[in-house]
């Protein structure tokens, strides 16, 4: 009986060490959600331990831009939490996207915008939105056009 007690004692502490959650706090955000069959981003997560593994990329990817002269802010990533929501505010304002399940993530004043539009020149468009955006370096589009195929990002586990 004990070695089945340690056992599943491992089992729960592994479980819980390879949980994934936001440990950067980088921005995730539904901007639409006209297409309820779109399949849902996995939101941004790591384990704690890819997170230590991250770290010292993170700082000095993050600093390299202010040390270049081309960030204000002395890491890129201090501005992921006011570009994501000016890039939902942008994509709501604009209109044309009442049908579309669009979902917009941050990381080092890069972009990624995810889900669902109803054709190509809305996902263009979308990506023209978000490029226009102060701060914003880039923006990876992966926009499926309807709901059907494989997206090309990871899909949150279903619950």
């Amino acid at each position: 009986m004990r070695p089945l007690l340690l056992a599943a004692l491992g089992l729960t502490l592994h479980t819980q060490a390879q949980t994934r959650s936001n440990l950067f706090n980088d921005p995730f955000v539904q901007v639409t959600g006209g297409l309820a069959a779109c399949p849902v981003p996995d939101p941004p997560g790591v384990t704690p331990q890819e997170a230590r593994e991250l770290a010292h990329d993170r700082a000095q990817r993050g600093v390299s831009c202010w040390l270049d002269g081309r960030c204000r802010l002395p890491n890129a990533y201090l501005y992921d939490a006011e570009i994501i929501p000016r890039v939902q505010q942008a994509l709501r304002y604009a209109g044309g996207f009442a049908n579309t399940s669009i979902w917009a993530a941050g990381a080092r004043r890069f972009v990624w915008l995810q889900g669902c539009v109803t054709s190509a020149e809305q996902a263009v468009e979308a990506e023209r939105i978000a490029r226009r955006i102060d701060d914003v370096e880039g923006v990876v589009n992966q926009l499926m056009i309807g709901t059907d195929g494989s997206p090309g990002y990871r899909v949150a586990p279903r619950e």
